[in-house]
């Protein structure tokens, strides 16, 4: 029985005479950790978007694997998507900033928690029970995330690592098969960066999902991913272990340069 979760087969993507992808085809097997890199322009977030129905492919295929069969995903709505079990964060962090961090993460579940227009106007004892098994199940996801002493304050009040985490456990929140990260090491210090490794690792680990992540800090990549994807102008370029692509003459001489011996 095969373990491939999501499977995108020839996507292209063309912005009027722009091709940003260009004939890609990529598969995320279940519970497995893999790296996307390539410099700026290289197509990366695109992808990301097409995978996940921020952006409309121009063609290809897009499948994924669930317990009553193969879904295609062509022509769905972001919020079909995520419901479908793929979720993501993105380059800019996008958190309800006035929010707290409790309700930042009691807002995601609202995919799994759902409560009827009565209930909601007329505040009935469905509804309060809703409401009450949000909170409880949001509370111990902020615990296993070490977040319950700052439960109560606003996001914006975070320090810039402390909000990429959030923002991530938010992801985590509609209880994803498949968790896409854009950038997260962006604008980190080393001691931000290590602890991220150290999560990434966990979330892996302990929700045993698949995790895909663009990344341009090549020390976190290697050092946590399984395979890679490189792109290069849309294109894929190369495919493999981070020891073979540290290996992969093409990439090192486009991307990695002295990094690859790290």
């Amino acid at each position: 029985m095969s373990n491939r979760l999501l499977d995108a087969q020839h996507l292209v993507k063309n912005f009027g005479g722009l091709t940003a992808v260009a004939d890609v085809s990529v598969h995320f097997d279940q519970n497995e950790l893999v790296g996307l890199i390539g410099p700026n322009g290289a197509g990366k977030t695109t992808l990301f978007n097409l995978l996940t129905g921020v952006t409309p492919i121009s063609s290809g295929a897009i499948t994924l694997a669930t317990d009553q069969g193969v879904q295609t995903l062509n022509g769905q709505r972001p919020a079909q998507i995520a419901q479908a079990g793929l979720s993501r964060t993105f380059q800019n962090i996008r958190l309800f900033k006035d929010l707290t961090v409790l309700d930042n993460v009691r807002i995601a579940m609202t995919n799994h928690y759902h409560e009827t227009f009565f209930g909601s106007v007329f505040r009935t004892p469905a509804f309060y029970r809703t409401e009450a098994a949000m909170t409880v199940a949001a509370q111990k996801l902020l615990a296993i995330f070490d977040l319950t002493a700052i439960a109560d304050q606003p996001a914006k009040n975070l320090p810039y690592g402390i909000q990429r985490r959030l923002e991530i456990v938010r992801a985590l929140a509609t209880k994803p098969k498949l968790l896409f990260l854009d950038e997260p090491a962006a604008g980190m210090n080393p001691e931000e960066t290590a602890d991220l490794t150290r999560l990434i690792r966990q979330i892996q680990q302990d929700f045993h999902i698949t995790v895909v992540l663009i990344e341009h800090d090549m020390s976190l990549v290697m050092n946590v991913v399984e395979r890679l994807y490189v792109l290069e102008h849309g294109a894929l370029l190369a495919t493999g272990t981070p020891t073979e692509i540290q290996q992969n003459p093409a990439v090192i001489k486009a991307y990695l340069g002295d990094e690859a011996s790290c």
